[in-house]
């Protein structure tokens, strides 16, 4: 196998996932805040503001997703974007709990998967799309 039909199937799995990750991340967040009293019962302890973050996200993870597998340069920066806001938003859930607030556990994980996922997929990006340009 050649590296570059390596690259190229490495680039079309990361945008596979960050497409079906999106979906996912909006069918989810979307029943979390607008779905039945049950299913808004469901989420617990949820953090507002990460909710809200996480819903929203998902619709720009689909973006990245479209871009990376058309191969737009533009995609590399909309992942790395979507890295370094989930990290942002993961310091500030990080200040919530040292402050006492309430959250759910599995928000933690949910926060270390998604800011794992979008670092393996910016790498990705970054190696088989190319460097981006210089603005």
């Amino acid at each position: 196998m050649t590296g570059k039909s390596f690259g190229s199937r490495a680039l079309k799995i990361a945008a596979g996932v960050a497409i079906v990750f999106g979906l996912l991340t909006v069918l989810s967040g979307g029943r979390a805040l607008f779905g039945s009293a049950e299913a808004r019962a469901a989420v617990g302890n949820a953090v507002p503001f990460v909710l809200w973050f996480n819903f929203v996200a998902g619709f720009a993870y689909v973006v990245a997703g479209i871009g990376l597998f058309l191969r737009h340069r533009p995609a590399v920066w909309v992942s790395i974007g979507i890295l370094l806001t989930t990290c942002l938003v993961m310091l500030a859930f990080g200040l919530h709990l040292l402050l006492g607030g309430a959250y759910e556990i599995r928000t933690v994980g949910a926060m270390i998967l998604r800011t794992g996922v979008w670092a393996a997929i910016s790498i990705v990006a970054w190696r088989h799309i190319g460097e981006v340009p210089k603005l």
